[in-house]
């Protein structure tokens, strides 16, 4: 599965030169993750009522050009791999047709009390 997100970059986001300070790709990428879930007919909160919690197992990012103050950001997510246990996400930040970062992610199904849990089959399955 894929899913496009786009986001204005916001003033607080960046440094004092108006450039995205490199830690919010972090929660760029999951608003993409959370919008992505959303459009397949999921709610977040919902799975977290029933117990199921999608973390970060793993993450990371390559910085190719700064995305700047007012920019508006296309965030690319794409489904890699999905197993019972976890989702692997590919990530392609782009302003204007130009990429500014990629960036891969695993995520965990764990339960409340952070023991691994199956994936429900409604996420994976789609």
């Amino acid at each position: 599965m894929e899913h496009v997100f786009e986001v204005d970059v916001r003033y607080y986001e960046t440094d004092g030169q108006g450039v995205v300070h490199h830690s919010n790709y972090f929660r760029y990428f999951e608003l993409a993750r959370v919008e992505m879930l959303k459009a397949m007919g999921h709610d977040y909160q919902d799975l977290e009522r029933d117990g199921i919690m999608l973390v970060v197992h793993s993450i990371s990012a390559k910085y190719h050009r700064p995305a700047k103050f007012g920019d508006r950001l296309q965030i690319e997510t794409k489904v890699v791999n999905a197993t019972m246990a976890r989702i692997e996400h590919a990530y392609r930040v782009v302003v204007n047709g130009k990429l500014i970062a990629e960036g891969t992610s695993t995520i965990a199904c764990v339960d409340r009390e952070g023991n691994i849990r199956r994936m429900p089959e409604h996420i994976i399955g789609e």
